[in-house]
């Protein structure tokens, strides 16, 4: 009692007690909600009607990409550049995906699983064709091929102790057909979703009777234009309310679908010092008395000296050399050696030697048997054996089937080793090969108690090929001369810190301000510079404010420097006025020497009198003029469709002035009007009717943009790449 007495006289304080603890746990989940919410928000990399995507789904997206272009392409690694390539092309996949997906689910359309089995027993889908599943004497794509895959990757799936290579191997085919049958679905879904579409447009009769006269009647005119060129410029200047006027008149061409960015930069290339340079042609004439050694291993003074191109010890085409190497190396005579000397094109210090010079065959056919042992002795026990029963005429694929292999002509070009680089054993391989006589048969030892059994089976276009040893050495600046230049230019920008200050005073410290309108968040660097990512989410990142002057980034290959000033932001769903200024000042200006031109013209009466007066073109004959398409007029270099129009109303004998064009206002006079004979038939209202249809959808073609606008998409990738 006494305990319940002392809480109860401690109500007011437990009830508070109690309330707040209650209210500590409600905001600590409210904070870990918020947090977990905050953190799924910072990995969005896009919106679909309103459905996210975040980072990680993307990926898993790109790396099925990657793998299917590594597979048909056999690249181990990707450059960044295509792996931007790739990445643009799974978004823009994923997106006109979703996009038809949500109309189809609406209307219910499918493709199921026996359309799909369809299209593949049919077998005529490009997709098909470029799969590896193909008939070896038609090319053409074959299912029982596709058939004995899948049986066969579903065997080895299956079965425990199969080789890691094979298991591999079809698992990465697998993942290629997997890719290739979803695409195909896609494209069989999109196909079901146009032929509705298309189904939903036909013509009416008027239509159908309006597009036959259009194409039936023809008209020959006397002609003259007064072409916007015959107006200065400066007589007819745009002003601001005229600017504002066509911007809404045309603000729909002005749309935009993700968020775009003016901003002000400037670039520094940083550049070797003289004292750099000094450095370089001091160690590049101890590498050049090295080379003229008789005794040189060369490949080991190429890899040291720091060389862009790789020592080849293997003769190679002039095509294989580079551009200036090869234009100079017929100059040189076998074991001649020049340089070191500066190739101010690509800025390098250079030393050339020429080892040897030969013919040999740029591609060569041969059979292959491979053979290893336990030993060296094994090995070579188990080749001459091969070559003994090779020499008795028994055929070497059958020898080659004992041993697994399959002994298959086999081709291999120059350009398939020239620029590789190739370990000792590839070497071995090709050197013998490139020298061995047609329908001879020979050992090539390699390492790892390795032989190699060859038969060279045709050799064919002999050509010139050079053994040359090439140190091209970039002219790099120093870390020192890289700290001065940062030092530099971090000091201007530290006492300039506002765009207009860096404006004013850019020049007269050795610095260029230069310019980029409209760019969007949908591009990939900055300036045309490489690993600019940061700079990049800077300008777009919403804290960034306009008047904003970022950090100095290192960018490029790590020799240049970039600052960005941000001079206007737009998240909006059109550009701004100010972004289009150019565009809107040459449409108005346009207009306005039209109005003149007009004017010039309202006072002749006919032809001869427009062709009077000044900047006017001399009176021409145009023929064939239909309404069903432009008119090309030589005069001025410009199709016309409007003055096709007024062609096509005019009557025969008159005379029509004042034609708006796209590059002159036009004077004519209707001088002879024909028709082809033809009737409008039942024949003729058929083909008429799906010619307008056909106009029709061809207009429609475009509903995929139509979707997108619709969509709310928001691409956000410039955040994580």
């Amino acid at each position: 009692m006494a305990t319940l007495q002392k809480i109860r006289s401690k109500g007011a304080l437990l009830i508070l007690f109690v309330g707040l603890a209650l209210f500590a746990f409600i905001a600590e989940e409210a904070v870990r909600s918020l947090s977990s919410s905050r953190t799924e928000s910072h990995q969005r990399i896009g919106k679909i009607y309103g459905k996210s995507m975040n980072i990680q789904d993307f990926n898993a997206l790109v790396d099925e990409y990657v793998d299917v272009v590594k597979f048909t392409s056999g690249s181990d690694n990707l450059t960044e550049e295509q792996m931007q390539q790739v990445r643009d092309q799974v978004w823009q996949t994923y997106v006109q995906s979703e996009l038809l997906n949500h109309e189809a689910e609406q209307l219910g359309l499918t493709v199921t699983d026996a359309e799909m089995q369809e299209i593949i027993k049919n077998g005529q889908n490009p997709l098909l064709q470029q799969t590896p599943f193909r008939n070896q004497q038609t090319g053409v794509f074959d299912v029982e091929q596709l058939n004995q895959f899948l049986t066969q990757y579903n065997a080895i799936k299956g079965q425990a102790g199969q080789p890691a290579e094979a298991v591999a191997y079809y698992s990465q085919m697998y993942n290629y057909w997997k890719f290739v049958e979803k695409n195909i679905r896609q494209q069989a879904l999109a196909e079901k979703f146009q032929g509705l579409l298309g189904k939903s447009f036909i013509a009416n009769p008027v239509s159908a009777e309006n597009a036959f006269k259009a194409s039936r009647n023809e008209k020959d005119v006397l002609l003259v234009a007064l072409p916007y060129t015959s107006v200065k410029d400066e007589e007819v200047t745009p002003e601001a309310k005229e600017l504002t006027a066509k911007y809404n008149e045309l603000k729909d061409l002005f749309r935009i679908q993700e968020p775009v960015r003016d901003i002000k930069y400037i670039d520094v290339a940083v550049q070797a010092s003289k004292a750099d340079r000094d450095q370089i042609n001091a160690e590049m004439q101890e590498v050049a008395t090295q080379l003229a050694e008789a005794d040189a291993d060369i490949a080991n003074i190429v890899r040291k000296s720091g060389s862009t191109v790789a020592y080849n010890a293997l003769p190679v085409r002039r095509a294989a050399l580079p551009a200036d190497i090869a234009s100079q190396i017929d100059s040189l005579s076998v074991g001649q050696q020049k340089g070191p000397y500066l190739n101010a094109q690509d800025n390098t210090q250079n030393i050339v030697r020429l080892i040897a010079k030969t013919t040999l065959p740029d591609s060569v056919r041969y059979r292959q048997i491979g053979v290893s042992g336990a030993d060296e002795a094994a090995a070579q026990k188990t080749a001459d054996s091969i070559m003994t029963v090779l020499a008795s005429g028994v055929p070497f694929d059958s020898i080659a089937k004992k041993f697994n292999q399959t002994g298959e002509e086999m081709w291999v070009s120059s350009a398939q080793y020239e620029n590789a680089t190739l370990d000792e054993n590839n070497q071995k391989f090709i050197s013998a090969l490139s020298t061995q006589a047609v329908g001879t048969t020979q050992q090539v030892k390699l390492n790892g108690n390795a032989i190699a059994i060859l038969r060279v089976t045709d050799r064919r276009n002999p050509v010139e090929k050079y053994q040359v040893a090439i140190v091209k050495r970039p002219l790099d600046f120093s870390n020192e001369t890289f700290n001065k230049t940062f030092n530099d230019f971090s000091q201007f920008i530290a006492s300039n810190k506002t765009i207009e200050d860096i404006e004013a005073n850019a020049l007269k410290a050795g610095y260029m301000v230069q310019q980029r309108e409209g760019m969007f968040a949908s591009e990939h660097n900055v300036a045309g510079l490489s690993s600019t990512r940061e700079a990049f989410r800077w300008i777009f990142n919403n804290d960034t404010k306009v008047g904003d002057v970022s950090d100095i980034y290192t960018v490029g290959n790590n020799d240049h420097l970039l600052v960005v000033m941000l001079t206007d932001k737009n998240n909006g769903e059109y550009r701004s006025e100010d972004g289009v200024k150019d565009y809107l000042t040459t449409e108005v200006t346009r207009d306005k020497k039209a109005a003149k031109l007009q004017e010039l013209m309202a006072s002749a009466n006919d032809l001869a009198a427009v062709a009077k007066l000044q900047g006017a073109t001399a009176i021409d004959t145009v023929r064939h003029i239909t309404f069903g398409s432009p008119v090309f007029i030589s005069g001025v270099g410009a199709s016309e469709s409007a003055l096709a129009g007024a062609v096509a109303k005019t009557a025969k004998g008159s005379f029509a002035k004042g034609v708006k064009g796209n590059a002159g206002v036009y004077a004519f006079q209707v001088v002879n009007e024909t028709n082809n004979g033809a009737k409008l038939d039942d024949n003729a209202k058929k083909t008429a009717s799906n010619q307008v249809a056909q106009q029709a959808m061809r207009a429609a073609s475009r509903f995929m943009q139509e979707l997108y606008e619709k969509a709310g998409i928001q691409d956000k990738r410039y955040i994580f790449y």
